[in-house]
């Protein structure tokens, strides 16, 4: 049987479908799924995990992901949580908005970003926060200088590091003998952390529970050349082996 899971109520909608053919569709975040699965000790085959933002997200302007068109800074992708990109924004300190854009963002000017972003608070909107950013820092080529701090913000809204690290060491147990897992990544941050855990698990000797299968990730960039947002994408996959 097939298990799917979403946090959005967008893509559960989407996945009704699926539902009438027999699968089980879950509404809750990935981890919280994970835990729960665990404790009642299902298992699976294949577990496939595609994390971060969808494109759903960014042609909505109404969800609050991008820069492109304006509304509220919202960024959740569970309306059902309480925080948003506008509380981050206009109610954390210095210091940890600075933190979250440098960790979050890997943005090189984190602290004159979070410095202008306090100094001009409140800020209700995508388009708001966008031009604050423009003025401090202008655009130099392609990138907009605000790209960084929405993907900084989008992250810490959505804790999408954290739900990644504390998922990764549950998924052995998910997993029959021989079973496959694969994780599509779309930026560094993400690729680091599960690229750090495959290799991790498959080095413990005689405890090893994974088999890393892919020495190289397969980027998005060569193999979907029909879709220029899956460029950034990575595939790492591995199987836990027979025991």
């Amino acid at each position: 049987s097939i298990t799917l899971v979403d946090r959005d109520q967008y893509a559960i909608d989407s996945l009704a479908a699926f539902a009438d053919q027999g699968s089980r569709v879950i509404h809750q975040d990935y981890l919280s799924a994970a835990q729960d699965l665990q404790k009642t000790g299902e298992q699976f085959d294949m577990i496939l995990l595609d994390i971060g933002v969808s494109s759903p997200h960014l042609d909505n302007a109404e969800r609050g992901f991008s820069f492109q068109a304006e509304a509220a800074l919202d960024m959740r992708m569970d309306t059902r949580q309480s925080l948003t990109a506008a509380q981050i924004v206009n109610t954390y300190s210095l210091k940890d908005l600075t933190k979250i854009l440098k960790e979050y963002g890997e943005e090189p000017h984190a602290q004159s970003i979070a410095l202008a972003v306090v100094q001009a608070r409140p800020l209700q909107t995508t388009i708001q926060l966008a031009d604050v950013i423009e003025a401090k820092h202008s655009r130099r080529g392609k990138i907009h200088p605000a790209t960084r701090t929405f993907q900084a913000l989008r992250i810490a809204v959505n804790q999408e590091l954290t739900q990644l690290q504390q998922t990764l060491p549950l998924i052995p147990d998910l997993l029959t003998s021989g079973g496959r897992v694969a994780i599509i990544s779309f930026h560094s941050l993400e690729d680091r952390i599960v690229k750090r855990f495959f290799k991790e698990e498959a080095s413990k000797g005689y405890e090893a529970r994974l088999k890393i299968l892919t020495k190289k990730p397969i980027s998005g960039a060569t193999e979907d050349v029909f879709n220029p947002r899956a460029r950034s994408a990575k595939l790492r996959a591995a199987a836990k082996i027979n025991t």
